[in-house]
């Protein structure tokens, strides 16, 4: 297991290890997924979009319709009011 400490101005480093296993290069980006509560995964933005499939398997089980993205996004624009 890989792991690193967080500076006093909220930085890190990544290990050595994950950032050959990420590909990553100075200046690269990273994002941080959500995968449950108090749990994420670090992921290189460089990548191609190809390699998230299945990122988030089980996380919905069936596909979500225009309509109702169109709902949803109504729902919390009318919350945020």
């Amino acid at each position: 297991m890989a792991t690193a400490m967080v500076t006093s101005k909220g930085q890190i480093t990544i290990p050595a290890r994950v950032r050959a296993e990420l590909g990553l290069t100075a200046g690269d980006r990273v994002e941080f997924v959500e995968m449950g509560q108090g749990q994420f995964a670090i992921v290189a933005s460089t990548r191609s979009v190809k390699e998230l499939k299945g990122l988030f398997r089980g996380r919905r089980s069936k596909p979500v319709s225009i309509e109702e993205m169109n709902a949803a996004i109504a729902r919390r624009a009318a919350e945020s009011r």
